[in-house]
């Protein structure tokens, strides 16, 4: 595969340029790459793609009209309108786990996360936020755990950058302090204070949470562990007591259960069409994608797993359950032959599959930078930056589909009536109107939901 980054193109100055080789120079060959023809067959099948275009062009799209008008509400015709799209309404992220902790390299961190992304984990492990009973590491000051920044330290850089925040998780069977009750009616009790001090500190500024990770896979000696897992229904009823009706509660689960299967096949999909049935306000469904090793990422090359058409079955089943979708941890290494490359390339596919499903809200890579996942993690190298925080193709090829092809620029004159009509990608926009020698700017947006939204801008 011919992806040429020459150094000259990575700069802090020439990102547009960076970004714009990448695809000009994203010209793959058998020859040349450790991916098969049989694989890109697959991902350029003509009716995956037609359905994917088809999707993207319905689901994340909206029809938009602005009227200009002057101040006495009369139409201004022929007026030159300048329309560029600045935000996202979809959710692109990664986890920020090691937010402040890069030493002379945390301003670049920053820029590197929120030039590409819109949306962060933030981490809430038990055994991070509570090490020892007690001892609460929510504000700035506490002592630093590596991958465990206070939640406090993200509230400031949200701000900052305009990211969405996500909570990660209020309960999971793994990753809990030593020192947690084996007795389940005691732990439950410990839940409860843990769920209302976090959703009273951070629920109006943390709007998504996953409140229950991975409960298929729970292990036996976890002490809420049943084999009907009746805790997850108790754990959301709690959680909804104490968050508030604007926050989004997610369930999450590993990719070998929620991709095992469609529709009733599929245990996750049975799980959380019970909770629905049981009254839990399950507000979202997360997916995880991690390919930790080369060798897995391999099987998935040579088509033994996750092949796209039945990927798209799979998601479009959840989709009747009527609830937003999230790929929420996603892992591809870089220790294959022509491992760069090979990244980019199985990105670019997935992220175009994974937009184009109709109720998906939010796609989210795990680790931005090699040397920042959790321990024997870090061996795939499957960072977007490396140690450097340069960028990978992998990242180049994500911002050349998330800001330039996913995004909507465009030129154009008001009619007779002083309007202007345009299909754009959903998000917030900076409209420019010259009328004569009057120059204005406008904020419009697009939003999430609604088949068309109208504008109506007093020029003059």
């Amino acid at each position: 595969m011919m992806f040429v980054l020459r150094k000259a193109f990575v700069s802090q100055t020439g990102w547009a340029l960076a970004a714009a080789a990448a695809v000009l120079f994203f010209q793959p060959t058998k020859a040349e790459t450790g991916v098969p023809e049989s694989y890109r067959k697959a991902w350029s099948d003509p009716a995956l793609v037609a359905a994917m275009e088809k999707n993207i062009e319905q689901y994340r799209k909206q029809e938009a009209q602005i009227e200009l008008v002057d101040a006495q509400g009369r139409p201004i015709p022929n007026a030159a309108v300048e329309i560029q799209q600045k935000t996202h309404a979809f959710l692109f992220g990664c986890n920020a786990f090691v937010l402040g902790q890069m030493g002379e390299k945390n301003a670049k961190y920053e820029e590197m996360f929120a030039r590409l992304f819109n949306f962060a984990t933030v981490p809430f492990y038990w055994e991070g936020t509570e090490p020892t009973q007690g001892e609460l590491r929510y504000q700035e000051g506490s002592r630093d755990i590596w991958r465990r920044p206070p939640p406090d330290r993200f509230l400031p850089f949200a701000k900052k950058y305009g990211i969405t925040l996500k909570g990660h998780p209020l309960l999971w069977h793994s990753l809990n302090p030593p020192w947690i009750p084996k007795d389940p009616e005691e732990l439950k009790k410990l839940y409860q204070k843990r769920f209302s001090e976090i959703a009273q500190r951070y629920a109006e500024s943390i709007l998504i949470w996953d409140v229950v990770n991975e409960s298929l896979v729970c292990t036996k000696i976890y002490p809420l562990y049943s084999p009907d897992r009746e805790y997850v229904a108790w754990a959301f009823q709690e959680a909804q007591r104490v968050f508030r009706p604007e926050n989004i509660l997610m369930i999450n689960e590993v990719q070998s259960v929620s991709h095992d299967g469609v529709g009733e096949k599929n245990a996750y999909f049975r799980q959380v069409r019970k909770l629905l049935a049981q009254g839990a306000k399950v507000e979202g469904i997360g997916f995880q994608f991690h390919f930790f090793t080369g060798p897995v990422l391999k099987q998935h090359l040579e088509g033994k797993i996750y092949l796209p058409d039945r990927m798209m079955k799979v998601y479009e089943s959840f989709c009747e359950l009527g609830l937003p979708l999230y790929v929420t941890e996603i892992t591809i290494p870089t220790t294959v032959d022509d491992g760069l490359e090979v990244q980019a390339e199985v990105l670019r596919n997935l992220y175009r599959l994974w937009f184009s499903i109709p109720r998906m809200a939010g796609i989210t890579y795990w680790n931005l930078a090699d040397g920042t996942a959790y321990k024997s993690e870090n061996e795939g190298l499957a960072g977007l930056v490396d140690k450097n925080l340069e960028p990978k193709p992998s990242y180049l090829a994500l911002e050349r589909l998330i800001h330039h092809e996913w995004k909507t620029r465009l030129s154009a004159a008001s009619d007779q009536n002083g309007k202007v009509t345009f299909r754009g990608f959903r998000g917030k926009y900076t409209v420019r109107v010259k009328a004569g020698q009057l120059e204005r700017e406008f904020e419009i947006e697009l939003p999430a939901e609604g088949p068309r939204s109208q504008h109506r801008l007093q020029v003059k």
